[in-house]
């Protein structure tokens, strides 16, 4: 889906170097304009390759959306939102669509530090990232080590990450630093359908597959040495183990069933869309309130997915080095969501309101002081995860009050691709990624090594770039950098 002929830096008005905005009068149906973060660069690569800024747009048509449709640098096209895109709705009169969440509900990402140098682990590095891949199961239709039964899945959906660490899978204080504490309010696992609960209950504890990785990691730069230290990050080289996944096949299905609910209700309530995709609700009608239910029990699902995958990390990293996870440090430093639309209390021209911001391939990023992140972050503000590709880095970063201002307290969730999985085959046809990295100090396990070109980084934009943008814009802070080392993918 392409945007034949159109001249998009014609038609985007440059604010500044960081940020351009989409006219409310492009199209005729916007209810506000569109604010895009990105360099001349990168709008260049987004304008000329994909229907994502045609996405802002149609965004910007749904009831009760306030201030902006906002698209983060790693923007590109999705399910009717833009994946990195972020809009807020009034609660009142506003909606709320399953395509401003995504398909992988709480898709998000979490890290784990040590007290480990590469140094200490490079002699060790196969058996452990082997081990790893023995002990979390991952790629497609892969099944958990545990065994939920249907009528179980209830607590799972209701108490998230604290579920797992009752059963024993990680340590108390793992939830503390934990959006939301790992198990987000008003889930309603009676909204979820059986068949989302029949698809998550094996797949409890997995990895997954597509973008999906588990990466052991070295600090490669502190940016801010003070910061770091709060987040137990000291040195250079040091060790810390980078997941990323979501609800696995639950929340897909759970998409999947309200996107048909939605579309009836659009039509029931004359919501007029320029997508389908779009489809939606008013928030305060039993399909929006049915759909949060459903939502948040998906959301707390992946936080104990993500909570199962750390407690047999901690474990391979003792059989392997031979140490007592805790006398390895492992501790978490933080998980957050990218997939999700939450609740929130904000300020929008001088007065406080309360409203739904979706965030679709985009990381809450809150300031020092908001009583919403944890205790011991809240004089450096909310760490923010940032993955990139596996031939690269990821980032560590901080929230800040401008991204409170402008963006809902919103900043990017990882690189963002420039070639779909079908391009990035084509081209790469042939090559052997995982002997590539191999050569380059990264060592790969895959469930399938052919697949690996889909995520080579060929693929995606250099998430150094994407990071620069919002470190510039003061949206969000960089913290420190890490290079990959081991992969696990599905």
């Amino acid at each position: 889906m392409k945007e034949v002929g159109k001249d998009w830096k014609t038609i985007l008005q440059k604010v500044d170097d960081w940020r351009w905005l989409l006219p409310q009068d492009y199209k005729r149906g916007m209810r506000v304009p569109g604010l895009i973060y990105a360099s001349e660069e990168m709008i260049e690569q987004i304008s000329g390759e994909e229907m994502a800024i045609e996405q802002v747009a149609n965004v910007a048509f749904l009831p009760g959306i306030v201030g902006y449709s906002l698209a983060m640098p790693d923007i590109h096209w999705g399910y009717g939102f833009p994946i990195g895109g972020v809009a807020a709705m009034g609660l009142e009169d506003g909606v709320v669509s399953p395509g401003g969440v995504g398909f992988d509900i709480n898709c998000g990402t979490r890290v784990i530090r040590t007290n480990l140098a590469e140094e200490d682990i490079r002699p060790k590095l196969k058996e452990l990232v082997n081990q790893i891949f023995r002990d979390v199961p991952s790629g497609v239709g892969s099944e958990g080590l545990i065994r939920v039964a249907i009528k179980e899945m209830d607590q799972v959906l209701t108490k998230g990450a604290r579920w797992a660490v009752e059963q024993g899978y990680g340590w108390p204080e793992d939830l503390e630093v934990i959006e939301g504490g790992g198990a987000l309010p008003g889930a309603n696992p009676e909204k979820v359908s059986r068949k989302a609960k029949e698809r998550g209950a094996p797949q409890l504890g997995t990895l997954g597959s597509g973008n999906h990785f588990l990466e052991i990691q070295a600090i490669d730069h502190i940016y801010d040495p003070e910061k770091a230290a709060v987040m137990g990050i000291h040195s250079v080289g040091q060790v810390v183990v980078f997941v990323h996944c979501g609800s696995r096949g639950l929340g897909h299905q759970t998409c999947e069933d309200y996107l048909e609910v939605m579309e009836a209700s659009a039509r029931r309530y004359n919501i007029h869309l320029p997508d389908r995709q779009l489809a939606c609700a008013p928030i305060r009608s039993p399909e929006g309130q049915d759909y949060i239910g459903a939502m948040t029990a998906a959301a707390n699902f992946a936080f104990c997915n993500r909570q199962l995958i750390t407690h047999w990390v901690r474990q391979a990293f003792a059989r392997v080095i031979g140490k007592d996870p805790r006398q390895l440090e492992m501790h978490l430093v933080y998980d957050v969501a990218h997939n999700i639309a939450k609740i929130e209390r904000h300020r929008w021209e001088g007065k406080e309101i309360t409203v739904c911001v979706h965030r679709k391939g985009a990381t809450r990023a809150f300031p020092p002081g908001h009583p919403d992140i944890p205790v011991k972050y809240r004089e450096i503000g909310q760490p923010v995860l940032v993955p990139g590709d596996m031939g690269r880095y990821s980032f560590l970063l901080v929230g800040t009050q401008r991204a409170m201002a402008e963006t809902w307290g919103s900043t990017c969730h990882g690189a963002g691709r420039v070639r779909s999985r079908a391009a990035a085959k084509r081209l790469l046809k042939g090559v052997d990624i995982a002997q590539q990295l191999e050569r380059r100090g990264i060592y790969v396990r895959a469930q399938n090594r052919a697949l690996l070109a889909e995520e080579a980084s060929e693929a995606y934009k250099d998430v150094a770039d994407v990071v620069e943008v919002l470190h510039e814009a003061g949206i969000s802070l960089k913290v420190a950098r890490m290079r990959p080392i081991g992969v696990v993918k599905g």
